[in-house]
């Protein structure tokens, strides 16, 4: 057993498909196939059904991958710590992000790590909460900027900055002769809001309740472009986070805008990790950076 063979039945529990496996393990299906087999018949069990209709993980087989998944993590860390011995600002760290931040984030620090962490190689990836923060337990990803807090005790965050939440609407909506402007001057049945499974819709709806009624239900917008883009369209009102409203676009768009004045109008965005992860200079470092280079929009932690 080598951690080979752990890395192809980890991939065969997440994707359930063979040649899927194979294909992420760099690899023919059947030379990973044949190992799997070998593996079983070395340790005496079934770790996957086969049949017709897919794969499914056995009983042992699901504890079996689970302290596999642990073995490559300790693996991961122990590359790791030699390469943080040496240099804990060098190499490659994955850095995750939800969609509602990356495209506004991250070009105020994306060249300043050029500059400031020059031997430090950031891969980024887009992705909602719950798969980001399943992709860090996994060891998938080195950390992720969230706008929730951590809810796994594996995992820990620093507090990067607070970030208002602002109102959106046409300019020649009747909010646009407001000084300021609270969900309370909002029609009920004007709000549009990011499909479920976005941390950000339901941050909209903590304070939006009872404003978003059912006429809006068989909208499935999955980014602020698309809610901006039918609010262009005099489709109704729309909340968007403060880093979203730099830049003249709204102008551009025909849209007006106001912060919103109700309490707890406003998110918190961490940089979440694993405790063990073992280069945590570099995470501090990069909370460091983000937060020297963040607009007066925003309040750093």
């Amino acid at each position: 057993m080598n951690l080979r063979d752990l890395d192809y039945i980890c991939a065969v529990a997440d994707l359930k498909h063979f040649g899927r496996a194979a294909e992420r393990c760099h690899v023919s299906q059947p030379t990973l196939s044949g190992q799997i087999k070998k593996l079983e018949e070395q340790l005496g069990v079934t770790l996957f059904e086969r049949s017709h209709k897919g794969i499914r993980v056995t009983d042992i087989g699901e504890d079996i991958i689970s302290i596999a998944r642990e073995a490559r993590d300790a693996a991961q860390r122990i590359k790791a710590a030699a390469a943080a011995a040496q240099d804990p600002l060098a190499g490659t760290l994955s850095l995750g992000l939800i969609p509602t931040i990356a495209p506004y984030l991250i070009p105020l620090f994306v060249a300043r790590i050029q500059t400031a962490m020059p031997n430090l190689s950031v891969a980024y990836r887009e992705d909602i909460t719950d798969r980001l923060n399943e992709a860090l337990l996994k060891g998938e990803l080195d950390a992720a900027i969230l706008a929730t807090p951590p809810e796994d005790n594996n995992l820990c965050a620093i507090e990067l900055y607070s970030e208002p939440f602002w109102l959106l609407f046409p300019e020649g909506h009747e909010l646009r002769k407001l000084e300021e402007a609270s969900m309370k001057d909002v029609k009920e049945d004007d709000v549009l809001l990011l499909t479920e499974g976005h941390c950000f819709r339901d941050q909209a709806l903590s304070i939006c309740r009872p404003v978003q009624k059912r006429r809006r239900q068989s909208l499935r917008a999955t980014s602020l472009e698309t809610l901006i883009n039918l609010v262009a369209s005099g489709q109704g009102v729309t909340l968007v986070p403060a880093l979203a409203m730099r830049g003249g676009w709204s102008k551009e768009l025909g849209l007006s805008s106001h912060e919103l004045t109700d309490e707890g109008a406003e998110r918190q965005i961490y940089l979440t990790y694993r405790k063990r992860f073992p280069r945590i200079k570099a995470v501090k470092a990069l909370a460091a950076l983000i937060q020297e280079g963040l607009p007066e929009s925003v309040k750093a932690a």
